[in-house]
């Protein structure tokens, strides 16, 4: 796992979305693995910037979200649908045929999950799939002790998911309990991951992802073993990492071809 440590928010973003660029540059018609939640938002401006100055085009691309909250139709303004649309998709032209994620009202979820996996499979898999990284240490929604080789299915949040999301929806007693997922396996199939952590409170996260075992316990810590994953982070996320001036000398001394 390569570990990337930037001084802010904004130079993780800007880190970010330069693997974007590079892989839609390579690949026109990538398939791309989106994340929701506050950490990935300054990507989303960065990658909307691009897209203005005309150094991005996402015409020929796809997209395929991690999760979506149970029981929560598009329009609704908690939904990740919602989300998505407002924070990126109605800014870049990525075409709406192309744009998948979880159907909340699903009436069958179980089908639909496995109708999920199947699109992706059908796509070609993901090329680059956006990780954030839960407080926890969850990717997507796979809470501590979620199978490591686990599919697209329903999960039900923790109390400490339920909290850190209530801020979304109003308060905590409007959250959704459950909501539908990506596996891990199924994010550990992606040929790339970036994950994003930002601020002091990801910092035992990050420290447990990246140092610690792998374990069920911190889900993450399963991309210690991914052959192309790069976690870029905030000095206040990396307050915690053993090694960190370590992981900053390997970055300072990479070939300039290797940096972003």
């Amino acid at each position: 796992m390569e570990v990337i440590i930037r001084s802010d928010a904004g130079a993780v973003s800007k880190g970010a979305a330069q693997y974007f660029k590079q892989q839609l540059e390579a690949k026109p018609a990538s398939v791309l693995g989106l994340a929701t939640g506050s950490t990935p938002v300054g990507l989303y401006r960065e990658l909307i910037a691009l897209y203005q100055a005309r150094l991005l085009d996402f015409s020929r691309a796809a997209s395929f979200n991690l999760d979506e909250y149970l029981g929560l139709p598009a329009a609704h303004p908690g939904s990740y649908h919602s989300f998505m649309k407002e924070n990126l998709f109605s800014h870049i032209n990525l075409p709406l045929e192309n744009q998948h994620l979880p159907d909340g009202t699903s009436s069958d979820v179980p089908a639909h999950c496995i109708s999920y996996e199947e699109s992706i499979k059908s796509a070609g898999g993901i090329d680059l799939q956006l990780l954030g990284l839960g407080s926890d240490g969850h990717i997507g929604f796979n809470e501590p002790s979620s199978s490591l080789s686990s599919r697209t299915r329903i999960k039900t949040l923790t109390p400490r998911t339920i909290s850190d999301n209530a801020q979304y929806f109003g308060g905590e007693e409007n959250v959704p309990h459950h909501v539908i997922t990506m596996g891990v396996g199924t994010i550990m199939e992606a040929r790339q991951c970036v994950v994003l952590a930002l601020g002091a409170k990801k910092a035992a996260a990050v420290a447990a992802m990246v140092e610690g075992p792998i374990t069920a316990s911190c889900p993450a810590s399963i991309l210690q073993m991914h052959p192309r994953c790069t976690l870029i982070i905030d000095e206040a996320a990396a307050s915690a990492l053993l090694r960190g001036d370590y992981y900053r000398w390997v970055y300072d001394n990479k070939p300039l071809w290797q940096k972003i």
